[in-house]
């Protein structure tokens, strides 16, 4: 009884094992979708201030916490998942993201709100273009 036990043990841990870069692809998704859609409100918003936080909600969702750019006290829509970039295995979409990222990171760095929803929108279209 003990062996049929430590197979199907083993046998579960590598059904598991196999199902991780899936769940991780699925995470990423998920982070892109969140992205885009908060581009989209810093997009649509009414001052700077929001244009920047929803920007900085962006950039948490694709970096993840610990990554560059970062910002906690910001808040993350994304939850505490490891972020977009980390996650995605795809280099071609991973280099995608990474470009996207620093079109936000210069966005939060702008004061000038046109210019800053201008970088917002086009990370919403590139993001939805995934």
């Amino acid at each position: 009884m003990t062996s049929l036990r430590i197979i199907l043990a083993g046998a579960a841990a590598a059904s598991l094992g196999a199902l991780i870069p899936n769940i991780a692809a699925a995470d990423a998704q998920q982070a892109i979708g969140i992205a885009a859609t908060h581009a989209g409100l810093a997009a649509n918003a009414g001052n700077i201030n929001v244009v920047h936080t929803h920007m900085h909600h962006v950039l948490n969702c694709l970096v993840g916490p610990g990554g560059d750019g970062f910002d906690a006290m910001a808040g993350n829509p994304c939850g505490m998942a490891g972020g977009a970039i980390p996650q995605e295995n795809n280099a071609e979409m991973k280099t995608k993201l990474l470009n996207v990222a620093a079109q936000i990171r210069t966005g939060i760095g702008e004061s000038d709100m046109d210019a800053a929803k201008k970088i917002a929108t086009a990370a919403q279209t590139d993001l939805r273009a995934k």
